[in-house]
């Protein structure tokens, strides 16, 4: 790991300097307790059979190896971090201990006809809860080890008249049953584990891509309300200067001053047009309230691809002809979400893709088509989870943009379902509510968009005319 832990060399070469470290996922706090807690267990029970119950154990052996125990728990946890994590191998051999020491006390007290022989399989379930598959496979043969060692050699099970000797097939019948209990709950709590795992790196993946999408979303309002602040002074800088240049003598040592002037400030308005001509510059206040159709070309517009022709087709449902476009609010779920879906379609097409945006009085739907090879049927029903994909030919595209597209539109309170179409490729439709998305139809936006525009040239207008005027003044 990256750094080594003061006192290492009290804990044996066994464990290593390098084994310990902050990336791991379990806390050195967590498996100590948990040997706390198997210490004091071992050691009760041994007190309680020999001198509550009467029968005759090795106490002193079987004590010492508690003991043993106990000061290797010390020694491991002894002026530590309280919240430091070990890595695969340092918890590896930290389990693997637990399960030598077990097999040592069983050893003494019957093998496997004593009845708390099932504790073997405690260590191989946290490992396959905690730790990678290799260290839990490298467990497993161990537990199995011991498991066979403890059939074939062990002290005789202590009882009343004497030692008490179990038939034969009964004890194979325990091995049997532990070594199938080892390997079948390893193999089920890992799996059940690493789904919870992925679930988790790609709920954490779809934060991120999420968080990333807002910041480009508030970069690019940022951009727009510096370029529509900006605009005015600039546009009076211009109207000044152009003033000085025909005020001027053409022989005038300024001249050529004032049409370097001029040529930088037109310089200016070129670059903060092209600001707020960029994918995301629409994200200041003015265009929060977009038209459906224009969100989606919006979204999918960072995603065309030079081999293939995007085709946006956007309109009101047959059964609602004279619906106007409905007004949404741009969001970064809708925009990222959408956009992963256009890119996975444009980057499996052969020639096309075509975005087909619809609405009625009741729903307003996305579907996304190409012409490509189309979804294998075997991973239909499971697209949209994390890591699950049947496109990618390569091993490279493993589904998690699939999964975070349709996370973000879950929480715009859409439904995405996918197909294959009838004359092949494949289909994804996307659908909402329209009360959840819609916010109003888009006449009625655009009148109010017009108005505020009007408004915002006439009072620019009535701005110029007034510098004008104090300057004739």
């Amino acid at each position: 790991m990256a750094r080594t832990l003061d006192g290492d060399r009290r804990i044996g070469v066994a464990l290593g300097r390098a084994a310990f470290g902050d990336s791991g996922r379990v806390r050195l706090r967590t498996l100590a307790l948990i040997q706390w807690v198997a210490i004091a267990g071992q050691a009760v029970a041994l007190l309680f059979v020999e001198f509550v119950l009467g029968f005759e154990l090795p106490l002193v052996p079987a004590l010492a190896i508690i003991a043993a125990s106990a000061v290797l728990n010390l020694a491991i946890t002894i002026d530590r971090p309280a919240g430091l994590r070990l890595g695969d191998t340092a918890a590896a051999w930290y389990l693997g201990f637990d399960i030598c020491q077990l097999t040592a006390l069983l050893y003494l007290t019957g093998g496997l006809e004593n009845p708390f022989a099932f504790l073997l399989l405690a260590p191989v379930t946290v490992s396959a809860t905690i730790l990678s598959r290799r260290v839990t496979v490298l467990l497993c043969i161990l537990a199995l080890a011991c498991v066979s060692f403890l059939a074939l050699f062990h002290w005789p099970l202590p009882w009343i008249d004497g030692p008490l000797v179990l038939p034969f097939i009964l004890v194979v019948g325990t091995w049997v049953a532990l070594a199938l209990g080892i390997v079948f709950f390893a193999a089920y709590t890992w799996r059940v584990a690493e789904e919870a795992r992925r679930m988790s790196d790609a709920l954490g993946a779809t934060q991120m891509a999420l968080a990333r999408e807002q910041q480009m979303s508030a970069l690019g309002g940022l951009a727009a309300a510096a370029a529509h602040e900006l605009g005015s002074p600039l546009g009076t800088i211009v109207l000044v200067a152009r003033e000085l240049e025909r005020e001027l003598p053409k022989d005038s040592p300024l001249a050529e001053d004032v049409t370097l002037l001029i040529s930088q400030a037109d310089r200016c308005r070129r670059i903060l047009a092209d600001f707020a001509a960029r994918p995301g510059a629409d994200g200041g206040k003015p265009f929060t309230d977009i038209p459906v159709d224009a969100l989606v070309e919006a979204a999918g517009a960072p995603h065309k691809d030079p081999r293939v022709v995007v085709v946006f087709d956007a309109g009101p449902a047959e059964a609602a002809e004279d619906e106007p476009a409905p007004i949404v609010v741009r969001s970064p779920e809708f925009i990222h979400g959408l956009g992963n879906l256009i890119q996975n379609a444009v980057q499996f097409a052969r020639t096309e893709v075509v975005v087909r945006t619809r609405w009625s009085a009741a729903e307003i739907a996305v579907i996304i088509a190409d012409d490509g090879a189309g979804f294998p049927e075997h991973v239909l029903e499971r697209l949209g989870e994390p890591y699950i994909s049947g496109r990618g030919r390569d091993g490279r595209h493993m589904g998690l943009g699939v999964f975070i597209a349709k996370t973000l539109l879950a929480g715009t309170g859409a439904s995405v379902a996918f197909a294959n179409g009838g004359d092949g490729g494949a289909e994804v439709t996307v659908r909402w509510p329209r009360a959840a998305l819609a916010v109003r139809p888009a006449v009625a936006t655009i009148e109010t968009q017009h108005g505020a525009g009007a408004h915002g040239t006439s009072g620019l207008k009535e701005d110029t005319e007034r510098q004008q005027a104090q300057r004739v003044a």
